[in-house]
């Protein structure tokens, strides 16, 4: 593996040493000493925060995607209804993961430069297919997208839908999320974005109605979420809990919650419009435009004409930048910068920026 000294890649994203010094640490066994239940449960009230909820969390060993699936298996059965809005990659293959555990599956697609704003179509949609869950992405990495959710939670409500599902592991601290507000039963996230931590922890904040769903479905496997519903009071978790990555996850939170949330989605706001604006001046086009929404944690940018994006990689890597390539149908056509968590730093943009400049102009 090589590592490059202008990081840019929308996740994982460059490991901060105070976070990686969990890793450092000695720790005991976390199925006998009380140290990690301590821990586990001061990480889950730090995370509360950030997800704007009193829902209780989940922490699981293994990366983002284990939440995603953890969420589906858990309170899907075969046959049951879901609506999957889907504004880019992700939105799409959700709805593919769904139907792969046997769900009847509604997919309500748009364009991949596109966000949800299409409320007509939307409820028309509910109305007609009354699913038991709903699912959406918050931000759409690989199209650089943000999804608006309070409207969408809005709608669940009226409609009376059981479950709202989100995808929010590339959002997590880069932006304010209200959870609760937003009526979302399924807050999903991960440790390699914003939170700026290695890829072995992903966890979930679960509705008391989605519990009542994982109860009825009773799914048994490695990515349960059941066995977690009592795990912090018997002080009994499934599996050997991963004392590292929480500890990990934790200092991330203490180092977010000192700078001070406001300031934190600031920083990253500030960045993505400096970003934005850079890029356009210097001649680039940008792959979302208004009225849709970019999210300020990574930004998708057209390939240049007359270069291919593996001839254009190998330009920037030759000049110490790193950046993501994306999938389906972006792929080789758009690359993407990830200013989250670490990377939602003014001078790593300002060094990203300059080696942009150079090879666009040598290209």
């Amino acid at each position: 593996m090589q590592s490059y000294p202008i990081p840019m890649v929308p996740g994982p994203v460059q490991v901060p040493a105070r976070i990686l010094s969990a890793y450092q640490q000695d720790f005991g066994s976390p199925d006998l000493e009380p140290e990690y239940l301590e821990l586990y449960n001061q990480t889950e009230l730090k995370m509360r925060q950030l997800l704007g909820t009193q829902n209780q969390i989940v922490f699981q060993t293994g990366e983002g995607m284990l939440s995603l699936w953890s969420a589906l298996k858990s309170t899907i059965q075969p046959g049951e209804r879901v609506l999957a809005l889907a504004t880019g990659v992700f939105g799409y293959g959700i709805g593919d993961m769904a139907r792969s555990i046997g769900a009847q599956v509604k997919t309500l697609g748009f364009a991949h430069n596109e966000t949800l704003q299409d409320w007509v179509k939307i409820e028309e949609a509910i109305i007609e297919f009354q699913p038991k869950m709903i699912t959406v992405v918050h931000c759409e990495t690989p199209s650089g997208t943000l999804n608006p959710l309070e409207k969408l939670g809005e709608l669940k409500q009226k409609y009376n839908i059981p479950l709202l599902y989100a995808d929010m592991v590339a959002s997590i601290g880069g932006v304010p999320i209200e959870t609760d507000a937003w009526h979302v039963d399924l807050a999903l996230g991960g440790s390699q974005k914003v939170l700026s931590a290695p890829c072995d922890i992903s966890f979930l904040a679960i509705s008391p109605q989605a519990w009542e769903m994982i109860e009825e479905v009773a799914y048994v496997g490695y990515d349960a979420l059941l066995p977690f519903r009592d795990a912090q009071q018997k002080g009994e978790f499934p599996y050997t809990p991963h004392w590292h990555g929480m500890a990990a996850i934790a200092t991330s939170l203490d180092m977010l919650l000192d700078e001070g949330l406001d300031l934190a989605f600031k920083r990253h706001e500030l960045v993505a419009t400096y970003c934005h604006e850079q890029l356009q001046s210097i001649g680039y086009e940008l792959f979302i435009q208004p009225p849709f929404i970019s999210s300020p944690t990574v930004t998708a940018v057209k390939v240049p004409e007359g270069i291919t994006w593996q001839d254009f990689d190998q330009r920037l890597r030759a000049e110490g930048l790193v950046v993501g390539g994306s999938y389906g149908p972006l792929a080789g056509k758009v690359f993407r910068l990830g200013h989250m968590g670490s990377q939602a730093n003014m001078l790593l943009m300002h060094q990203a920026l300059e080696v942009l400049e150079k090879v666009l102009k040598d290209s």
